[in-house]
């Protein structure tokens, strides 16, 4: 019997990326603290960064 994949919301995707940028503890602290593998930790953090552009663009129309 296979265990289904989480899935995480974005709000709680951006929460661990800002903990992630703010610097203050280890990837895998932060990874413990929030119960998700180190790896995500970094992909979130990768991804906020990539994409931080986008929040002032404002031809998206939002």
């Amino acid at each position: 019997m296979s265990k289904k994949r989480r899935q995480y919301s974005n709000e709680f995707k951006a929460k661990v990326a800002l903990a992630a940028l703010k610097g203050d503890e280890t990837t895998s602290a932060l990874a413990a603290r929030f119960e998700v593998h180190p790896s995500m930790v970094s992909q979130w953090k990768r991804e906020l960064l990539d994409n931080a552009a986008g929040i002032f663009d404002s031809s998206s129309g939002k």
